[in-house]
Order: structure tokens, then sequence, then C-alpha cells
């Protein structure tokens, strides 16, 4: 089995996790959850969608169960943020909910676009991608999931620290070093010394 199959199901079964925990808890009649469902579910079959239409070769490695078991474990970790909405009865103000749906907004177009963008870049003439999204971000697809992860986490108010805890622990121990190993690979294109210094490692303008 390739990596992406395991990834795939665990996104792709997030909105029926969420609508199992708000029948455990008989939540029907919270926007926040409902919000929640729309935001991570939305986010789950876009996933699933983008996995098959523009996949990324990165998840196209084969893995073992016990690897894929692991890749589930650790997504699962996501799903903290529903459990504590849902199970504490936590409902955001409308400004919050104004301000993450944006958010979360911001973070789909860039992740997907960026992926977008460098699926038919890599097609037409393989090589190192420097403009459209990725002219001043190296990573404007993990700068995206950051921006959607985020929102999700936010949505748990008073205890967004928990779900924000998770995607820092993401961050430091995955995606951080996912990045740093691709800028050594790009490292082999002459013109990458010139676009990493003028170029910034995941959020634009900032780091």
């Amino acid at each position: 089995m390739k990596q992406k199959h395991f990834i795939d199901s665990h996104k792709g079964v997030t909105s029926v996790f969420v609508l199992l925990l708000m029948a455990l808890y008989d939540h029907w009649d919270s926007p926040t959850s409902w919000i929640y469902f729309a935001l991570h579910g939305g986010y789950g079959v876009m996933w699933v969608l983008k996995s098959a239409t523009f996949p990324d070769k990165q998840w196209e490695q084969s893995c073992g169960i016990g690897y894929g078991v692991y890749i589930l474990a650790g997504l699962s970790l996501y799903w903290i943020t529903p459990w504590l909405i849902i199970s504490k009865g936590i409902e955001a103000p409308a400004w919050a909910l104004g301000l993450i749906v944006t958010i979360y907004a911001l973070g789909v177009f860039f992740h997907f676009a960026s992926d977008m963008q460098k699926h038919i870049s890599l097609q037409l003439k393989p090589g190192l991608i420097t403009d459209g999204l990725w002219a001043r971000n190296r990573n404007p697809n993990y700068f995206g999931e950051l921006l959607i992860y985020a929102s999700f986490g936010l949505l748990a108010m008073e205890w967004m620290w928990v779900p924000l805890l998770v995607l820092s622990l993401f961050m430091v121990i995955i995606w951080i070093p996912n990045m740093l190993k691709k800028d050594r690979s790009l490292s082999r294109y002459p013109e990458f010394e010139d676009y990493k210094a003028n170029s910034k490692l995941i959020i634009p303008y900032l780091i």
C-alpha cells in the first residue's frame, strides 16, 4: 500500500467522525460544531479529490501496515479538536466564527492552488518553481495547511491551546524537517541560492 491510502482514508472519514461525536453527545443544535463539520469535513473531501486528480509524489511512496497505522495514529491527534468542541459544548461567538472561516478560506486557497500550480508546472517544465504562489514562499502549500489547521484549533476557543500545541508539534517534528530536506534537494539547481535569498521558508515576508 501507499502512504496516501492511509492519509486519504483518515482525512476522508473526518466528517463521519464528527457526526458520530455529535450523535454520542447529542449535540445537534450547536452552530460551532456544524461549522467545524463543514470546515474539517470539507477539507477532507477536497484532500481526497486532490489526491485523485493532482497527487503529491511525496505520499505515493509504498509503506507497510505498521507505518500506515503510525500515520493514522498521528493524524488522529487532529481529532482532539472536535472532541473538545463537542464534549465540552464550546460555542464560538459570531465574530470569531467569521474570522476563523476567513482564515480557513485563505488556507484552502494557498494549499490547493499552490499544489495545483506545482503539479502543472512540473508536468510542463520540470525544475525549480519560482513564480506565482511560489515566488516569495518556498512552501505555500504548507503555509495554507498551517492556516487550515489553525482555523480548526481556534474553534476550540478557551481550549485552543491544545490543538495549537498539536499543530506546533507536527510543524517541529514533520513539516519543518520536510521543508529543510526539500531545500537541500533543490540546492542542486544553480538558481536556488538566489531564490532562497528572496523567499521565505513558510510564512510570506516573515519566516
